[in-house]
């Protein structure tokens, strides 16, 4: 079920209006609800995959306990490897089987041998990458002390499931979101109202934005033999922001919908596109991802202490690794060692946490060296989002080869040049509206403290206009991390 459907239109409705019927008699069977309501949404793309889901959840559920009731040390770490590998062993089977099983026979093939070996028809279940990083957030958290074990099943159900950010995240942590669902809930008013806006707002960016920019990155990148180095280049800006229309609008329907039911989950993105350098970027861009790796993974290998040689190796690790969660695919990889160069003479240099703090806090405008900043992580940020959206190693070397050619330098030829503009439109006044609310956790969060009630509605009806006028005319388009 997309949340740009008339499907996901009809069914958040009637999940609200039961969910707080129901509450006012007990909290578990708000819970209980959410179960029913996430199983339907999941399952409204393939219900065999439910199976996971549950198998996960009960396997999950009884090892936080057997934690619960041990103090033995080699206990503990044998329940914690179990969850550990059972969970990464269904995210390896379904994700990477046919991608190791590929490389292998490539690699064998490269020296002149060859091995008999046929890849298997696997289905991707729809965003096993981030209910199981979540699943191995409770039982690491439990393992760590920092949590207690769940005490009842309906709610460490519900904490799994949870229907808004099931799919494609953020990947909420047990210490932050499962306590939410072992305490009574109550409606509030001014919550359930910010949850609308940044529902409203989550739609610009996929239905204006991302759309949009697809229809023309899609047109490019699937033909770039036949185009200019100018239209590559075009081809991968429109990405850029199909990307962070996409994923970011994706975040922020979540993150509004279950205000809708009395949850706060964390901040997603927060303007990356906005950054100063590459560390301020990957603060900013996907944060419960990459705050995922750096706290399970990142700083259990030593972090940023230790020898040169040993943050050097940590940084390789924890990118490498991303690129790899975000697909089964040699480009993800590449694209993760470019990050990781890029991010590390910032690290040795002491300069990874320089930019901290709100771009340009207390003006209306950049100065021109943070300006060249923000323009030139962009443009870096641009060019390595090449090898995430490219088939393969080839199709990437042939786009870049081709820009860095001298057609980069003459007028981008492609059909659909005035749609074109016409986005290109649409993007910069989305980018000016965000630079405008930078300091919150959305633009229109403000807005009810800043202009009167028929300003508000003025923008909202505005907003509707807009997306009904300018938004993609084609059917209702997947949401890209649903691939991951």
């Amino acid at each position: 079920m997309l949340f740009n459907s008339l499907d996901f239109a009809i069914f958040l409705p009637i999940v609200f209006a039961v969910y707080w019927l129901i509450g006012r008699k007990r909290i578990e069977s708000q819970n209980l609800l959410i179960v029913a309501a996430s199983y339907l949404f999941y399952g409204w793309w393939d219900y065999r995959f439910l199976s996971l889901i549950l198998f996960s959840t009960v396997v999950d559920f009884a090892i936080g306990r057997g934690l619960g009731q041990t103090d033995r040390h080699g206990t503990r770490k044998a329940l914690l490897w179990t969850s550990i590998l059972i969970n990464l062993g269904f995210l390896g089977y379904f994700k990477y089987f046919n991608f190791f099983l590929d490389s292998f026979t490539d690699a064998f093939s490269f020296f002149g041998a060859t091995i008999p070996a046929t890849s298997l028809d696997i289905v991707l279940p729809v965003g096993i990458s981030f209910y199981t990083f979540q699943t191995l957030s409770y039982t690491i958290d439990v393992y760590r002390r920092n949590l207690r074990p769940a005490s009842n099943f309906v709610a460490f159900a519900a904490y799994v499931s949870f229907f808004p950010q099931l799919v494609a995240g953020p990947i909420e942590r047990a210490v932050h979101l499962l306590p939410q669902f072992e305490k009574p809930r109550k409606f509030s008013n001014a919550l359930a109202s910010d949850g609308m806006r940044q529902i409203l707002w989550g739609l610009v960016k996929k239905i204006l934005i991302a759309d949009n920019c697809a229809q023309f990155a899609n047109l490019i990148f699937n033909n770039w033999d036949g185009h200019s180095g100018s239209t590559l280049f075009l081809g991968a800006i429109f990405f850029t922001f199909q990307i962070y229309g996409d994923f970011s609008g994706y975040s922020d329907i979540a993150i509004g919908t279950a205000r809708l039911f009395g949850f706060d989950l964390m901040q997603n993105f927060n303007y990356p596109y906005f950054s100063r350098d590459i560390a301020e970027f990957w603060r900013r861009w996907h944060i419960s991802l990459t705050t995922w790796f750096r706290d399970y993974l990142y700083i259990p290998l030593g972090g940023s202490r230790g020898t040169t040689l040993n943050k050097i190796r940590n940084t390789y690790v924890i990118f490498l690794v991303s690129g790899l969660w975000h697909g089964a695919n040699w480009t993800f990889v590449i694209w993760g060692a470019l990050n990781a160069t890029f991010f590390l003479p910032l690290l040795l240099l002491g300069r990874n946490r320089k930019f901290t703090n709100s771009t340009v806090t207390g003006r209306t405008l950049p100065t021109p060296g943070e300006c060249l900043r923000i323009i030139g992580t962009f443009l870096l940020t641009s060019l390595t989002w090449i090898f995430f959206r490219s088939e393969n190693i080839a199709h990437a070397i042939g786009i870049f080869t081709e820009i860095l050619s001298p057609s980069l330098f003459t007028f981008p030829e492609f059909a659909g040049k005035l749609e074109a503009l016409t986005t290109v439109i649409i993007i910069l006044i989305f980018m000016f509206i965000e630079w405008q609310g930078r300091i919150y956790p959305h633009p229109l969060y403000n807005l009810t403290k800043t202009t009167s009630r028929i300003t508000r509605w003025v923008v909202y009806t505005t907003i509707v206009c807009a997306i009904y006028l300018f938004g993609y005319s084609g059917s209702s388009v997947e949401f890209i991390y649903f691939q991951f």
